[in-house]
C-alpha cells in the first residue's frame, strides 16, 4: 500500500511566523498547480484524507474539482502541531530560555506552553497512521509536521525522546513524499 503525503501550498503568511494551526489560506495559484500535478499522478480508487485547515481543504477542493473520482474526507489528526502562545508570534520573538525547554523536553514539553508535545502529535499520526491497515493507496493532505511523524511511524518509530531523532526534512510547500507500507503475511 502506498501513502502519498502531500503538503499543503505556501501558507498567506509572512516569513518566520509560527503559524502551527493557525488556520492560514495557502497561495490560490500554488495550490491550483499542486492539485493538477496530483491529479495527473494519483491512480483511481486513491483515498484521500486532509487536515481541517483552511490551507488543506483549498488543496482537496482544488483536486477534486479535477478528480471527482477521489472522495476526500476531513481528519482532525491531519492538523499541524498546535504551538499554543508561540502561534502568530515570530520565531526570533519567541524567548530562547523558552525554546530551550522545548528542546530540553522535546518528548512532554508543550509547545508554546498550552499547544502539544511532541509525544501527543506523535500519538495523533500513529491513531491516523494505524487506521490505514488493510486499505487502498491514500493520500494526506497535511502539514511538515504530521509528514514527518508519519515518516517516522512508517519506520516503526512511536516515540522520540531528543528534538534531533525529529526529521529536519519535509516536503516544500505544495511538494510530496511517498511511502511504501507492507501490509502484514
Amino acid at each position: 500500500m502506498k501513502l502519498w503525503l502531500a503538503r499543503h501550498a505556501t501558507p498567506l503568511v509572512d516569513a518566520g511566523i509560527c503559524y502551527g494551526r493557525r488556520d492560514v489560506a495557502a497561495d490560490a495559484a500554488a495550490t491550483a498547480e499542486c492539485a493538477q500535478a496530483l491529479a495527473r499522478l494519483l491512480p483511481a480508487g486513491v483515498r484521500v484524507s486532509h487536515s481541517p485547515l483552511g490551507r488543506c481543504v483549498q488543496l482537496a477542493q482544488a483536486l477534486s474539482e479535477l478528480r471527482p473520482d477521489l472522495a476526500c474526507t476531513s481528519d482532525p489528526r491531519l492538523q499541524e502541531m498546535d504551538f499554543g502562545a508561540w502561534e502568530g508570534r515570530a520565531w526570533q520573538d519567541i524567548a530562547p530560555a523558552e525554546l530551550q525547554a522545548w528542546t530540553d523536553g522535546f518528548a512532554e514539553y508543550a509547545a508554546g506552553g498550552s499547544g502539544e508535545s511532541t509525544s501527543q502529535i506523535m500519538a495523533r499520526v500513529a491513531s491516523a497512521f494505524d487506521e490505514l491497515q488493510g486499505r487502498p493507496d491514500t493520500l494526506w493532505i497535511t502539514h511538515a509536521g504530521v509528514i514527518r511523524a508519519a515518516e517516522l511511524i512508517a519506520r516503526g518509530v512511536r516515540q522520540i525522546s531528543q528534538a534531533g531523532d525529529w526529521p529536519r526534512n519535509a516536503p516544500a510547500y505544495g511538494q510530496w513524499c511517498t511511502l511504501e507500507l507492507k501490509t502484514p503475511s
